[in-house]
């Protein structure tokens, strides 16, 4: 497998140094990618960098995780257009521990001269003295290349500080510092981080007269120009306890036809000819969503798991298909909040479910489902009220028994209107 022309058909390359692909052929290559810990969760734009180093370990190179520990106290100014609110050194030492834990997931650490490593340039930079950092490392590159960088002239006029300026020497150091302590030779990244490799590269050439190289993959966003990852309730997280394996599955089944024939190459592994005729088979019926739902399959399984994807797929089926009652009964109590978010719920003291309700009295009295108990009478003789995803009439009875997680009662009126009813205690 060619590395590079493998993310080049994938969409995932951006720029590369000179001689970055005749690197790759001639030796097993030590490549890595930074991830600063500003949150204690990683996100889905994480991902993409997280595929680039999992090509690269099936390319048959070694993959290096560096979280940074050290750059997260200063914030990257790259892509930002203020200055970024500093983390305290308890919340970063949290998010580090956080993030280890959810890239053992997607490499293999286990076995060979290619398996994965995490670092943390906390480690190597903790110690350094300031002027000490000054002799070694800033003494070697310029102001004026410095300032030559988009990330620095994008903030002159609104203004960057000293703090945020000298990023790029840090990081320069860490491909320095990886490159004469394990060999590194490859630094990748998103386009944005361009002006931060080179100059990880340049450092490398002035102290050491060694040659490395550089790669990036374009910034994903969506069709329409937006940023990718983002929804109403913010970023995509992979921590279940920020974004669910429901929504997360929703996410991906949701995205339009043209990201999704971008994000199944970037965002799977599945190989060339298998998503080149899994796309000829969904334009056959774009309405079956084959392509959204393959890709949706593929990602959520590697992030939370066989069992949560299917819990997602029979969550999703219960308000956007044939869900059965038997399915909405099997869904654990968080799963079933997250389906019907946004659902219209009312509250009846358990004692008078408990008595028994007729469900004239609790689609007009105790809910608003229908105006007035003729109205209800009528939905119900016409079989347009669903209790629990099975058809009722007026005779049927409410009672404890049909509680879902002896809390719930879901009804539905037609096709599309859910409402959600608690047993209040």
């Amino acid at each position: 497998m060619n590395f590079v022309e493998e993310l080049k058909w994938r969409g995932m390359v951006h720029d590369f140094m000179p001689g970055t692909g005749e690197q790759l052929e001639k030796e097993m290559t030590t490549a890595y990618v930074g991830i600063d810990p500003t949150a204690d969760s990683l996100h889905i734009g994480h991902m993409v960098s997280i595929m680039m180093l999992k090509h690269l370990q099936m390319a048959g190179h070694k993959p290096i995780a560096l979280i940074g520990g050290a750059t997260g106290m200063i914030g990257d100014p790259s892509g930002k257009s203020e200055e970024r609110n500093l983390l305290s050194e308890e919340e970063l030492r949290r998010n580090e521990s956080a993030i280890r834990e959810q890239l053992l997931k997607f490499l293999d650490f286990d076995k060979g001269p290619n398996k994965a490593e995490i670092v943390n340039n906390y480690d190597w930079m903790k110690d350094f003295t300031f002027l000490g950092f000054l002799r070694d490392v800033g003494k070697h590159l310029s102001v004026n290349y410095m300032m030559a960088k988009d990330s620095v002239k994008k903030r002159l006029e609104t203004g960057i500080s000293f703090t945020e300026f000298t990023y790029q020497l840090v990081q320069g150091y860490d491909y320095l510092f990886l490159y004469q302590s394990k060999g590194c030779k490859l630094q990748m990244g998103g386009s944005d981080q361009w002006g931060n490799i080179t100059t990880g590269a340049e450092l490398i050439r002035r102290k050491t007269g060694g040659e490395v190289f550089g790669l990036t993959c374009p910034l994903i966003t969506k069709a329409d120009g937006n940023k990718f990852g983002k929804t109403e309730r913010g970023n995509v997280w992979l921590d279940p306890k920020y974004t669910s394996p429901y929504h997360f599955y929703q996410f991906w089944l949701n995205c339009t036809d043209a990201d999704t024939e971008r994000y199944i190459r970037i965002f799977t592994l599945l190989p060339r000819q298998e998503i080149e005729d899994l796309t000829r088979e969904h334009y056959k019926a774009p309405h079956l969503r084959l392509l959204q739902k393959r890709l949706a399959e593929d990602i959520t399984v590697r992030v939370h798991g066989k069992e949560a994807w299917e819990t997602a797929v029979e969550a999703s089926s219960i308000l956007f298909g044939k869900g059965t009652a038997e399915a909405l009964h099997k869904l654990p109590e968080d799963v079933l909040l997250s389906v019907l978010e946004g659902v219209p719920m009312y509250e009846v003291p358990r004692d008078e479910i408990e008595a028994g309700i007729g469900l004239a009295d609790l689609l007009a009295e105790k809910t608003s489902v229908a105006k007035s108990k003729g109205e209800a009478r009528r939905m119900l003789k016409e079989g347009s009220i669903s209790i629990n995803k099975l058809k009722v009439s007026e005779s049927t009875n409410i009672d404890l028994s049909s509680l879902i997680n002896e809390k719930y009662i879901l009804v539905q009126r037609g096709k599309k209107n859910y409402y959600l009813i608690m047993a209040l205690s």
